[in-house]
């Protein structure tokens, strides 16, 4: 009897735990295991209509709702989770994503829209199989892969988090931000060829208080990309390369109006091997706008192109209008504490307008060797502010 009663009270254990993980009563979580609608992770099935069924009953619970996606390997054509939803929604994602052959949205792939209270993480993968496209003639020409789909896309997301995501071979960006306030990312990994085409890490756009952290980028463009209309941008602990380095911008190009990126800092990151490090670019002949208020310190190159750049005319698919220089002003912009191996003799270049010179640039602690042996030197124009501290190569202020 004794035996029989323990099975029993095993019996009861298991059925309660099983139950207890399915309603996430041991976080606060009712779980929308996608499997319970249909998905089939063999690698081979198409699952939007699953996701997107648990997807929406997730949505319309009022309270924490988590879609879950076990492991396995699931295809998905372009899909939108769309909001608003009635409490805080989680996608737990344990398994890895792959796309469907040929894209309905060819120019986005998982998007996320109009959501208030937001995580994304569990660990798993996107694996977006660029790799199957960069050699398209489109590609090879002008280095340009539109409209190859971004892998991730948080559109209108607030107060949100993205981490502990994997995101490999993005057919183009690998996560773009547009119209997010209040979101923190960290203990990402994204990662695609050196020679891959605008696989850019993290692309942020219109956005507001957006923080990166613990993340390790190497891609065939820019490991972050800050672009107009970012506000109070924070970005520490990052390890980027191979890659273009951080940049903002660019700023000012064909058919936009006026441009601003105000507040960003970078500190405590690492560029390994990448043409450029902390880079703001803008186009000549721009438009008018203005980059302000940027940290750059406590940051490591190691053979880095173009460490410290400001690029104001920047033209990356000549021929371009030169003429007329950028109408961009660049201000407020301090270099604290920044040092390591330059692979090019022009370790700090500041590039900037005739018409609007950058004004207020500090550079503090700055100290740059030859990778390969030799001088380093700085090259500036139009460009007024102060120096201190250790200056190598020699400022030009």
């Amino acid at each position: 009897m004794g035996l029989i009663l323990a099975f029993v009270r095993v019996l009861f254990l298991t059925f309660l735990l099983v139950w207890y993980t399915d309603a996430g009563a041991s976080n606060g979580y009712k779980v929308f295991n996608v499997k319970k609608y249909g998905a089939v992770s063999d690698g081979k099935t198409e699952n939007n209509k699953a996701f997107l069924k648990a997807w929406s009953e997730a949505c319309q619970w009022h309270g924490k709702a988590m879609v879950l996606i076990p492991r396995g390997v699931y295809i998905l054509d372009s899909v939108l989770f769309l909001g608003e939803c009635n409490g805080y929604m989680a996608f737990n994602l344990k398994g890895i994503l792959k796309p469907k052959g040929s894209l309905q949205t060819s120019d986005q792939w998982i998007t996320f829209r109009y959501i208030k209270g937001f995580f994304l993480g569990g660990g798993g993968t996107l694996d977006g199989e660029g790799y199957k496209h960069w050699n398209r003639h489109d590609c090879l020409k002008n280095h340009n892969c539109h409209p190859l789909a971004i892998s991730l896309r948080l559109e209108f997301i607030q107060n949100g988090m993205v981490s502990h995501i994997r995101s490999i071979n993005s057919q183009n960006a690998h996560m773009s931000l547009f119209g997010c306030v209040n979101l923190n990312m960290s203990n990402l990994r994204l990662s695609a060829p050196g020679d891959s085409p605008n696989t850019d890490g993290i692309k942020i756009g219109s956005s507001e208080e957006i923080k990166i952290s613990k993340t390790r980028i190497g891609t065939g463009d820019d490991c972050v990309a800050i672009l107009s209309g970012s506000k109070n941008i924070n970005i520490s602990q990052v390890h980027c390369g191979p890659g273009h380095g951080i940049s903002v911008g660019s700023m000012g190009g064909e058919g936009s109006v006026t441009e601003s990126v105000v507040g960003v800092t970078v500190k405590d990151c690492t560029f390994n091997g990448t043409s450029d490090g902390t880079r703001i670019k803008t186009w000549a002949s721009s438009t008018t706008g203005v980059a302000s208020n940027f940290i750059y310190e406590n940051i490591r190159m190691m053979n880095v192109a173009n460490p410290i750049i400001i690029d104001q005319d920047y033209c990356p698919y000549p021929p371009c209008d030169m003429k007329t220089p950028s109408r961009i002003q660049i201000k407020d912009i301090t270099f604290n504490n920044i040092w390591g191996t330059s692979e090019s003799n022009v370790a700090v270049t500041l590039n900037c307008s005739r018409t609007v010179p950058c004004k207020n640039i500090l550079l503090k602690d700055i100290s740059f060797f030859h990778g390969r042996g030799g001088s380093v030197r700085s090259l500036c124009s139009n460009a007024r502010g102060t120096s201190y501290g250790r200056q190598r190569p020699p400022s030009c202020f």
